[in-house]
This record gives structure tokens, sequence and C-alpha cells, in this order.
């Protein structure tokens, strides 16, 4: 006889043993335990013991309390308990128990004990890239010892590997477990509430690694810690270990800040723990730290791809029922379109599934509505997945399965699952909204055949018509209330011409087409939640396998519209130049304005595939941008045409000169640009006016000079007059100033500022988008650039001094034509063109 044990309480009992039922086959006896908790405090655990028959039927039921002999257990609790009282348990023939119903022994220590030695035949399996510090450094507080094995593929979640086969993935799961495990009191909270504030902490502490997001959250824990000693309750739990460790793990970055008086009650917080735990901790920092440089994120080079796989933001999550090597996903746009901000985001997440899981993608365009859809954009699509740097295994179409797609459709009619209505639109839509079943539901499959021929034929009487699944127009879910499947378009198809006038509607067509081409699991926006459950009952209708369905949130930003239809309107009517716009949320248009796709793909990663609805800012993505373009973008000068002031310098060079400098101090490979020095150079006029009569400036690049005389007509100044001081002190001048020499060869300049298409943060549903259009959305300035401006190429990316960065739209062909240069954002508060 094999004796289990189960437990009444998931909660209490979970991990408890390898089996919660009879096992079929052979004899065995079950043992349902019972606990008795007073203030989460457990008193006494007793056992009711049920006997099975091989068969599996129950034979004998004692409802009594088992006593006598000891009784043998197969494994332990899975938590960590205070105390416990009348039970016998013998584990490997060494026997525990009490000796009263009113004594108490601390079966904490054996199940301790038990722990680490379970956890001492565990392995600890991560990217090599990305080591999990926090995990470790938990690990090595509590003394509970982990085989490492830094052997994962980049971008894989960390994975605790016990003996017995099982297993735990991603970090707070891992994290849970060593702090159910720890002997030191209350590491996971006191209480319940306590516990919850602890698996909060555990889930804010990545935000650490996260370059954008680093310094806000120094902030935020700063302003918590300052009336608290520790992050929950009074003392110190497994919160303050992950936070400290994930401080420790950002680097230089931290240690700078550490030695600042910025946040004063972070740092006291840290050194507190860095004091008393230092040589517990610093053993972990010292080989990952130290060694790897975790937490640093340097901006690539331009040239420099961020693929996902590597990137410490990628999402820690599973595809349910996934298994490496046999996973099969699609990205599936309609070509109705270029991509934009929210595509990207559904491309990249597909892309990193099929990377982690070493499977498939499928680029699938959903070309089912020949009416808005074009070879222009299945071109700018593919363009547009490439500049995402998404590798695909294949592109394939749903028009390919047209046929097979119709045979569907025919043989669900034959079989009384589909039938064909010729109600009118709005009728339909107010009956299905009603739950009032249509007077063709019950048509007979003849009928429907007769009319569902007259649509496949497009004549007038098909062209009425629609095929509708026969489901459920009671449901509560009002997707499922007999959807349309087919209906009639007479228009020529980009890829298949005229050859059909009836098309499948995307519900119909994608379960279909997913089932037929492998796909194991399809990723979905949570804008179709309500779908899904349409989409297994059509696969289950067609008799086809279940695909399983993965929800992430749809990336929604402020001031901007991602309907393609209300993009197309833009377009169409000439209120943008075409879907490149530098206004628009395409990828082209985006990167034209000056984003770099290593920005894009960091800030989606970042979002990771929650499920969360979240209203994004630009000014984070922007951001970003700015940390990858400023340690490498070319520095140059410009004045603004209309608003230039000249600074006749009347001890300066006779003959301007020339000199050869960086076009950046910090990065060699931007290159070098010559510098032409005179004795009448252009400053801008906002300049000139912050200068006073006698006052010493800095020439940015040349040196010190000083204003004697300032010229001025009806309140406009129109010249300065003074003297080069070049062995003055730039440490003393309160302006350092850009200019110009006053040379033929400055370049004519526009720089574009652009602003938001729409005025209202956020649209409503209710909401009309072409009330609440943003009047003016381009402005352009004139102004003159340096000499060496003529030499920028289309898509080159510099930063202006003083003014901000640019990508340059249009080159130089001649001095009659300006040099467009886009104004990028760098994550401030933009400034209205209006």
């Amino acid at each position: 006889m094999r004796l289990l044990s189960t437990g009444d309480s998931t909660q209490t009992w979970e991990g408890l043993i390898h089996a919660d039922h009879p096992i079929h086959g052979q004899r065995t006896t079950v043992i349902h335990g019972h606990t008795v908790l007073i203030q989460h405090r457990i008193h006494q655990i007793s056992f009711l013991k049920k006997e099975y028959t091989a068969s599996g039927q129950l034979e004998r039921d004692d409802d009594e309390q088992l006593g006598g002999a000891p009784e043998r257990v197969v494994a332990i609790p899975h938590l960590g308990w205070r105390c416990f009282s009348h039970a016998w348990i013998d584990v490997d023939g060494g026997v525990i128990h009490s000796n009263t119903r009113t004594s108490k022994c601390d079966f904490r220590q054996f199940l301790l004990f038990l722990r680490k030695k379970n956890l001492m035949e565990a392995k600890l399996a991560f990217s090599k890239d990305s080591p999990p510090i926090s995990i470790i450094c938990a690990a090595k507080f509590v003394g509970l010892p982990l085989t490492i094995d830094p052997s994962l593929a980049a971008g894989s979640a960390p994975t605790l590997r016990f003996a017995s086969g099982e297993s735990l993935h991603g970090v707070n799961p891992i994290l849970l477990y060593i702090a159910s495990s720890a002997s030191i009191s209350c590491f996971s909270g006191k209480n319940d509430i306590e516990f919850g504030h602890v698996v909060e902490w555990l889930e804010y502490a990545p935000t650490f690694l996260s370059g954008s997001e680093f310094e806000n959250a120094c902030s935020f824990v700063d302003g918590f810690l300052a009336s608290r000693t520790f992050l929950v309750g009074h003392g110190l739990t497994i919160a303050d270990v992950v936070v400290w460790s994930n401080l420790a793990g950002i680097g230089q970055r931290w240690e700078s800040l550490r030695k600042s008086k910025k946040y004063q009650n972070l740092v006291r917080w840290f050194n507190s723990i860095d004091s008393e735990y230092r040589d517990t901790l610093y053993e972990v920092v010292a080989a990952y730290v130290g060694k790897r440089g975790i937490g640093k994120s340097p901006a690539p080079s331009l040239k420099e791809k961020v693929h996902d796989s590597k990137d410490p933001s990628a999402p820690e999550v599973d595809l349910p029922g996934a298994k490496v090597g046999k996973v099969c996903v699609r990205f599936a746009p309609e070509p109705s379109g270029y991509l934009h901000i929210g595509h990207a985001k559904a491309g990249l997440l597909n892309k990193y599934f099929a990377e982690r899981y070493q499977g498939r993608l499928i680029v699938r365009f959903d070309d089912t509505n020949p009416s808005k859809e074009s070879n222009e954009f299945v071109e700018n699509v593919l363009k547009d997945i490439e500049t995402l740097g998404i590798k695909y295994d294949v592109v394939t179409y749903t028009s390919d399965y047209f046929p097979k797609l119709m045979e569907m459709a025919e043989s669900l009619i034959k079989q009384g699952k589909a039938y064909v209505d010729d109600t009118p639109k709005d009728q339909m839509r107010k009956e299905r909204m009603d739950g009032i079943e249509s007077r063709c539901r019950n048509n007979t499959v003849e009928v429907n055949l007769s009319l569902w021929k007259e649509m496949v034929n497009g004549t007038e009487r098909g062209m009425q018509c629609c095929v509708r699944g026969k489901l459920d127009m009671q449901d509560p879910n009002k997707s499922l209330r007999d959807p349309v499947y087919y209906r009639c378009n007479i228009d020529p198809h980009h890829r298949v011409g005229s050859k059909y006038k009836v098309y499948p509607t995307y519900d119909f067509a994608c379960p279909y087409v997913d089932a037929l081409e492998g796909v194991t699991h399809a990723l979905r926006s949570s804008e179709y939640h309500d779908r899904n459950a349409q989409y297994y009952r059509i696969l289950q209708d067609m008799g086809l396998r279940r695909v399983e369905i993965y929800e992430f949130s749809r990336l929604n930003m402020v001031y901007t519209l991602l309907s393609k239809r209300k993009l197309l309107w833009f377009v169409q009517n000439n209120k943008v130049e075409d879907w490149t716009d530098p206004r628009f949320p395409t990828v082209q248009g985006i990167v034209r304005r000056g984003l770099k796709i290593e920005a894009l793909i960091q800030f989606i990663l970042q979002q990771g595939a929650s499920k969360n609805l979240n209203l994004m800012e630009w000014d984070k993505l922007w951001t970003i941008n700015k940390k990858i373009i400023d340690p490498v973008c070319a520095r140059h000068t410009a004045v603004l045409k209309d608003q230039h002031v000249i600074f006749t310098l009347t001890n300066g060079p006779e003959k301007p000169f020339v000199r050869i400098l960086p076009r950046h101090k910090k990065f060699e490979g931007a290159g070098k640009k010559a510098t032409t020095f005179a004795n009448r150079i252009w400053l801008d006029y906002a300049d000139a006016a912050a200068i006073s009569k006698g006052e010493e400036v800095t020439l940015m690049d040349w040196g010190n000079a000083i204003v004697k005389e300032i010229k001025v007509e009806s309140g406009v100044i129109t010249e300065l007059v003074g003297d080069l001081h070049l062995e003055g002190s730039v440490k003393t001048t309160k302006l350092k100033i850009t200019w110009l020499a006053d040379i033929e060869e400055l370049v004519p300049l526009s720089l574009v500022e652009f602003d938001y298409l729409i005025s209202k943060k956020k649209l409503e549903e209710e909401d009309d988008f072409l009330e609440n259009l943003n009047p003016c959305t381009r402005r352009e300035n004139p102004a003159l650039g340096d000499a060496n401006m003529r030499n920028l190429k289309r898509g080159e990316i510099i930063q202006l001094e003083r003014k901000g960065y640019y990508r340059c739209d249009a080159p130089f062909i001649r001095s009659s034509k300006p040099v467009v240069l886009f104004v990028i954002p760098d994550g401030r508060q933009q400034t209205s063109v209006n």
C-alpha cells in the first residue's frame, strides 16, 4: 500500500504531495489533512483516512483522527509553518511527533532543513547576459545554496529546477519561493497585508533596471522612505533585499548618485543594509556586477541594432503550454496602410516569443478586404518589418486560402452551422444588439445554398446577402450573436483581381488560417478580448484544433490616432504629406521625425506583454531616443535668419582663418569640421538681448569677449561692439554663446517644428476626431548654419548647439534651396507651434 497525503485547503497544503487523487491500478490510501489556525498560527493538524481499491472506488472512509504508529508522508508542506501539534510524521525513517494534544514543537526548523536539502539539489538557470542578481542575492541572504547554470538563451527568464523534475519560471515566483524558505522572521511579511506589500515591491523593483525610469524610481522610493526604515513593516523583508540588489546592479550610475546628496533617504536605507550585510551581499555584487557590468546600459552606436532578446527589460512571461522548438506564432497585419507604432509592438512581441522558444514566425497579410488594400501597402509593410529587425520564416496571404475558406463556409451551411441572411445592415446590427433572431435564421439548407451561389456569382440578389454563423443570439457576449462570416465585394483584389465576388471576414478567416498554418499561439491585443470566445467557437464548429490566444495590451499614445481609417483621412485630405509624414505614428513617420529604431524597440519591450491598458506619453520614447543619439551625433551651429545680430570684435582677426575641430568632443567617430573665425560674427538676437554693456561673455569654441557697446534703433538691437579677451576664464562668465562668422559660405536652413495632429490628449469613443483637430501642426523657421552643413546627408542626425536635435530631411543642393532639418523631441515638455 502506498500512502499519499493531501489536504482540504489548497493554500495550506499545496506542494505537499506528488498526487492529489487515488492512483488507479493499485490500492492506495489518501490522508486528508485538516488544520486549526488561530491568528495565522497553526495550532493543530489532524488527518482523515480514505482507502481506495485498485479501480479507484472508495472502500473505507475513517472520519477519525489517526494516531498510534507513525504515518509516512511522501513530501512536505510547501509553506513555512510556525508550529505544529498532535500529529505523527515519519520522513525517511526519522520520526518527528508531539507528545500530547496541548504540547507544541517547533516544526519550522525541521521544514527548513528539508527545504534546504531540496534546494541543495536545485539548479538556477539563466542567461549569462542577464544574471538575476535579485534571486542570487536573496538566496545568499537566507543561506540557501544554489547550483548556478548560466546557459539559457539570451532573453530567457530564469528557471529554478528541482531534482524532482519540477521547476519555477520567472524572477518573482522564485523570489517568493526563497522567501517562504527563509528562517528569518517575517521575511515575506508578518501578515497577509504585509505579504501583499512585499509582492508589490517585487513587481516594482525591475523599474530600477530601466534606464529611462531609473531616476524616477529613485525619487519615488526616496520619498517613500522619508519616515520609514524598511520598505514593508518594521523589519527587513525580501523586498528590501531585492530593491537593494537591483540598485547595486546598476553599477557606476548608482554609485555616483549614492555619493551625492540627491536622494538622502534612499541612500540612508541602502547604506544601512550595506553596512550590516555587506559581506553576504557583496560577494554576489562583486561576482556579477563587477565582472559583467549588470545594469549598465550605455547607448549603442547608431549602426548597432538593439536586439530585444538581449534587452534587460524584455518581458519575462510565458506562453501557455509552449514548448521549445514547437512554438509557431504569426504577425498578421492588414495591407490597408503602413505599420504604425501599435503594429510595431505586436510584431516585436511575436519576434520575441519566436526567438525565445526557438520557434517559427509567420508574416501573414490579412488581405480580405479588397476595397482598402493595395500592393503599395504590402511593399511598405514588408519594408517596415525589415526596419524593425523582425526576422520571419515565411510570408503568406489569407488570399492563398480563399478556395478552402469558401469550401469551409459551404460545409458549415450544409451542417446547419451557418446560414445566408439578407437582412439590411442597420436592422441586422440592431437585432444583434437586442438579441433578436433573424427571420432567415431557420431557412432550409437548400435555400441557404441557393443564396450562397448567388453571392459567389455576385448577382444583384447575392449582393443583398451575407453568410452568418449560427451561434447564440442570446449570449451576453455579443460577438457570439451570429457573426458575419462572408460578404460580397465586387472591387478587384490587389492579388487575385476580380476572380472572387465574396470575401471572408477577419473573424472567420483568422482562426481557420491559424489552424491550417500550424500556429500554436495567436498574439492579439486586449481590444479583441470579447472576441476570444468567438474565435474558439468558430474553431470548434470547423472541427479544427485549438490555437491558444495570448493577449497583450494595445499600445495607446497621447494625442495620437492609431486607426488606419482615420489616418487615411489625413492623407486623402492633404492634411499631411503621405503615410511617412513625421507627424504620423507610422514606423516610417516617426523614423523620419528622427526616432532611432533602437529606441522604439527598447520602449516597446519595456512595456512587455502586459495586459494592463496604459496611455503612454511620447516623452518617454523621445527620452530613450535622446540617450541613444546624444553620445554620437555631430554638433553644428546655427542662428535664426530673421533674429540675429552682428557682433563686431575690434581686436579680432584682420582676415578670417579656419580651425579644424571635432564634430563631437567625446566621440571621435563623428568626424571633423572646419570652423571659421572672423572679426564680425553673428549671434542669435535672444543672446544679444541678454547681454549687458561691459559684460564679459564666452564665445563657444573660441574664448571670452567683452561687450563695449550695444547699438539700438527704435528699441531694437542692431549691433554689438566689443573686444576679444581670450585670456579670460570661462568659469567667470554667465553666458556661453554660440556664434557664426559672417561669411558667404553659411548654409540656408529651414528648421521645422511639429505638433500633434489632434488637440485632445485622449479621444473617447463618443468623440469625433474631426472636432479635435489641431489647427497648426507645422512651423518653419529660417536659419543660417555653418558651412560644414553642406555635407549633411538625408537622414543624418545632428545637434544644433543650444537649440536641440535635428534630422536632415532634405540635404544641401544649392544656396537658393535651404537644407531642411526636422526638430527631434528630446523628452522634455513639447512647445506648441501655434
